[in-house]
């Protein structure tokens, strides 16, 4: 089953490089994009997939696997500001994530948010951003989302300094309508981050993804470590990334151990 939805991720990767327009003559080089990939924010479109495993849920150990599709779109506003729009849509295949809870495959919550960002860094080098996050239940089925409808304030701040990048993304999402008969959702979520990059286009990146749900006063946080290599196929720039991910903490019932990532990310230059 995973194999399939890595094989549905890589096939909309596909139709997402014919659909895009892009200059394939780009002059930056490999170095210099897997830099701005490290750029939450870069004026960069790019269209990552990442493939995520989890176990150890639940009394039966049930495990989790997630295809993030993952597009970044910059908009330029005027000379001075650029908007840009992130997205995270999930596709899941998860078994016994609630106990003998069986097999589901589908859609997740979809998470879109929005930054207002200079496009120059500020004197000091900051480079940053603001706007708003939307959380939209789009899951297909009650076991793969909240079935809530959510907003809230989103930012990122960060520095790049010779091959280092590092800073902070934050968001926080409030409920505001959907099923009456599922928790509200109020949680907040903290991504710190570092990386590394190389010459050769090598970037090793430390991060965590924590999430604190204030209705259930419970943390989720997994530390991510991940290296990836940029290359250039026929000309069209990938970064390849692989990954371990350990969970410090996580609530009643949640991923245990460690767990995977693997991405592959197609970036379209102006």
């Amino acid at each position: 089953m995973f194999m399939t939805i890595l094989r549905l991720g890589f096939l909309s990767a596909s139709v997402a490089f014919y659909a895009l327009t892009f200059s394939a003559q780009a002059q930056e080089s490999a170095a210099d994009l897997a830099k701005k990939l490290s750029n939450p924010i870069a004026s960069l479109i790019s269209v990552p997939f990442q493939g995520n495993y989890d176990g150890g849920y639940g009394p039966d150990d049930g495990s989790k696997y997630t295809i993030n599709v993952q597009p970044v779109i910059p908009f330029t506003l005027n000379e001075d500001w650029n908007l840009i729009s992130r997205t995270i849509v999930p596709i899941v295949w998860q078994n016994d994530i609630a106990g003998p809870s069986g097999d589901q495959f589908g859609l997740g919550d979809t998470t879109q948010s929005l930054f207002f960002s200079p496009k120059k860094p500020t004197s000091s080098g900051i480079i940053w951003g603001v706007g708003p996050v939307f959380l939209l239940p789009t899951a297909t089925d009650d076991l793969l989302g909240g079935g809530k409808w959510g907003a809230g304030p989103t930012a990122v701040a960060l520095k790049q300094s010779g091959p280092w990048t590092y800073g902070a993304l934050v968001n926080h999402i409030w409920s505001f309508a959907g099923d009456d008969d599922r928790q509200d959702v109020n949680s907040t979520f903290l991504q710190p981050f570092i990386s590394y990059t190389t010459p050769k286009a090598w970037t090793f990146a430390l991060n965590t993804e924590s999430t604190y749900n204030w209705e259930a006063e419970q943390w989720s946080v997994p530390i991510n470590f991940t290296v990836a290599k940029l290359v250039k196929v026929n000309k069209q720039p990938v970064q390849l990334m692989a990954g371990v991910r350990y969970w410090a903490q996580s609530p009643d019932n949640g991923p245990d151990g460690f767990g995977a990532r693997l991405a592959v990310t197609f970036l379209f230059p102006k």
